[in-house]
């Protein structure tokens, strides 16, 4: 289930966040969103 909330990032975070969205647009055929590409980041570092 998702929840939509408002939090603010940095412009640098928000610049990376686009640039793994773009590459992952460029290795794939399907739709990539912004909000995929944040979860995936943040699941990712919270397993760490």
């Amino acid at each position: 289930m998702s929840k939509r909330i408002t939090v603010m990032l940095d412009d640098e975070i928000v610049k990376k966040l686009h640039e793994l969205q773009a590459k992952q647009i460029k290795e794939t055929s399907k739709s990539v969103s912004f909000s995929g590409v944040l979860n995936e980041t943040v699941r990712a570092n919270l397993k760490k």
